[in-house]
């Protein structure tokens, strides 16, 4: 098959492409440097500019590209560079796929659990409507702009990812260093749920979105078995084999973060019902075994 991936140098993205390439897939990645190899083919995501070409008899669009969230802090201006970098280039993308004579069969449109905002300790699925907040906003933004591929009968799915566990990058690359020197700890009452989902089991997800023709919006992308900060912390140190008996004040990752420290403190309990209902299976059902592939994978 062919696919069309953006966002493949990132920590998903890169895992996705080396694992196409690994059964024998094509891919062309898109990139906004001048191209270096015959896989690749360069965009302006913000500009709205791109060879259509490239997606002419395409099995699938697989669209990952998007500025971190929890990378700078949250001034006005990285703000709208969160929601630009997501809005902006699946419009992109929406306005090439939908211009041209042989679209591809599906377009894998990258969303986030944000998507329910806040949830408290109140699961929540697929057929829990938008939460409140900024991410739950430009969430909804996010995948309204794929629209117009959905109009145009192309199916359209949005993995609504949880934390994505891997030693490479994410909340984990951070948080190693930190739990290693035995300086880790929850964050705040570590009251707080956590949904998350190994990188192993994000990659074969993303080839089930693709595969399963049933599966179309918003398909949630996280374990069945979230969990408490306070006790991903527990985990976390089993793994490392350190101790974890620090905590970070919530007032100090007020004071480090800003407005971001509101979605490291928030809970989000959500649960995979379609991806479950689908037949998919984990690797990585629970914490340990997600944490165990986190640093092996």
């Amino acid at each position: 098959m062919k696919i069309v991936v953006s966002g493949s140098s990132g920590l998903i993205g890169s895992a996705f492409v080396r694992e196409a390439l690994k059964n024998n897939h094509e891919v062309i990645k898109l990139v906004r440097r001048a191209p270096q190899s015959p896989d690749e083919s360069q965009w302006d995501p913000i500009k709205g500019t791109m060879d259509a070409s490239v997606l002419q008899k395409t099995g699938a669009v697989v669209h990952l590209a998007a500025a971190g969230v929890g990378d700078h802090r949250w001034t006005k201006k990285y703000k709208k560079e969160i929601l630009d970098s997501r809005v902006k280039s699946t419009q992109t993308l929406a306005n090439a796929i939908t211009s041209i004579n042989n679209p591809p069969s599906v377009f894998v449109s990258a969303s986030a659990m944000g998507f329910y905002g806040d949830t408290g300790d109140q699961a929540v699925d697929e057929n829990t409507g938008l939460g409140e907040g900024f991410l739950a906003d430009v969430v909804f933004n996010w995948e309204y702009a794929a629209q117009k591929v959905r109009d145009n009968g192309i199916r359209v799915v949005h993995p609504r990812s949880g934390l994505v566990m891997s030693k490479r990058g994410g909340l984990l690359k951070k948080l190693i260093p930190f739990f290693k020197l035995g300086i880790g700890g929850q964050l705040g009452n570590g009251k707080q749920y956590m949904s998350y989902i190994s990188l192993e089991d994000e990659v074969r997800a993303l080839f089930h979105l693709i595969d399963d023709v049933r599966l179309t919006n918003g398909v949630n992308l996280t374990t069945p078995n979230p969990v408490t900060n306070k006790e991903f912390t527990k985990a976390f140190a089993s793994v490392l084999n350190r101790p974890a008996l620090m905590r970070v004040p919530a007032i100090a990752l007020k004071i480090a973060f800003g407005e971001f420290s509101i979605e490291a403190l928030g809970s989000n309990r959500v649960l995979p019902s379609k991806l479950s209902a689908s037949g998919f299976v984990f690797n990585n059902p629970d914490i340990l075994k997600t944490l165990i592939s986190a640093i092996k994978y």
